[in-house]
């Protein structure tokens, strides 16, 4: 393939003041200049871009961001060239940081046809948490209506903790360090450690996931040096102090839940992440199904299989069934009342241990 050089072209009206005003506290330098006798157009090159001045150039000035975690390196900025270029700076790394909750009661219904959005790769999003809870999560419902290869790439996620939960048909996935590309089936989960590199690779008709991501925003970044999967096998690699985990439904052991009269999995995500978030599957077990109030910080739950009817302290009874999700806030007492046998909700709280207790007298 023959070499090819981008280059941004800006307008100026006086070449000498914008050369001047460039390889200044910009800190570009001059490559190209002509012609010699009546100089119209200068190359610039610096800080990996290739800028073309250009005093017979039908364009507007530009914007130039300029990024460095060096804080004297921009000293200086804003600045605008002479020809009207802005310069702005900005943090080579954004700092990470996790909004405070804000806390409220929410239920999402499958069948209030919430919108779904075409997201990255193609697929398909529906927000199960429309305020984020002020930013501090976002939970999504991700379908893909037609299998086959997904057109993703390489990349990982800025995040505080990250879960895909298959809730239907499957998914081929590829991790860093952690071996060959394996199928995701239907009941089983993944977290996503922060910034452990992976791919999607193939999908089976109508596959549906439940993505948990922590913030709410985060970013995404393609690596295009990684091959996936690598040469190195590490299943015991902590990123940013948590482990990958690959929870696998059959063989799973089930347990007294934190609720009076529901049984539990856990997916073992609570301990691989050192307590930032736990991730249970929960069942009707024996007993009666009473009032209890919790004192953790995100509630989460999502309606996988059979119904029940959510009660809250001074709320509205909300009927559920599959596709539906709700948070609870710490605080709010409430009950999972006519719970079918077959019920089956996918519990996520932040952080893994939630005390709770239950309400006499009701």
């Amino acid at each position: 393939m023959s070499d090819i050089r981008g280059e941004i072209v800006l307008p100026t009206a006086d070449l000498a003041a914008e050369i001047a005003f460039w390889t200044g506290t910009p800190g570009f330098r001059m490559d190209v200049i002509y012609p010699a006798d009546d100089p119209r157009v200068a190359v610039l090159s610096g800080h990996g871009l290739r800028l073309r001045l250009d005093v017979a150039a039908d364009a507007p000035p530009g914007v130039i961001r300029l990024l460095s975690d060096d804080a004297d390196a921009l000293a200086g900025g804003p600045l605008t060239s002479p020809g009207g270029t802005r310069i702005e700076t900005g943090p080579l790394t954004p700092p990470f940081a996790v909004p405070p909750t804000e806390h409220a009661f929410v239920v999402r219904r499958l069948r209030d046809q919430a919108p779904w959005v075409i997201g990255r790769a193609g697929m398909q999003y529906r927000d199960l948490i429309p305020d984020r809870l002020g930013g501090s999560i976002i939970a999504s419902h991700i379908r893909i209506p037609d299998g086959g290869p997904v057109p993703d790439m390489v990349h990982f996620h800025t995040v505080g903790f990250q879960l895909i939960f298959c809730y239907r048909g499957w998914v081929d996935l590829v991790y860093e360090d952690q071996g060959p590309p394996f199928r995701l089936h239907a009941g089983n989960c993944v977290i996503q450690p922060p910034e452990i590199r992976h791919r999607v690779l193939y999908a089976s008709d109508n596959i549906e996931v439940i993505e948990i991501g922590v913030p709410a925003e985060h970013i995404t970044t393609i690596d295009h040096e990684m091959t996936l999967p690598n040469d190195r096998v590490n299943p015991d690699r902590r990123f940013q102090g948590q482990r990958f985990v690959h929870h696998e439904a059959e063989g799973a052991l089930w347990a007294p839940h934190r609720l009076p009269g529901f049984v539990a999995r856990d997916t073992t995500i609570g301990e691989n992440t050192g307590g930032v978030a736990g991730v249970h599957v929960v069942r009707r077990g024996e007993g009666e199904a009473g009032w209890t109030v919790h004192g953790g910080d995100i509630l989460f739950s999502f309606v996988m299989e059979g119904r029940m009817v959510l009660e809250g302290d001074g709320q509205v009874p909300h009927a559920l069934e599959p596709g539906d999700a709700f948070v609870i806030p710490p605080g709010l007492a409430t009950r999972y009342a006519e719970a079918s046998e077959d019920l089956e909700i996918l519990e996520v709280a932040l952080p893994a241990e939630v005390p709770t207790e239950t309400v006499p007298g009701r």
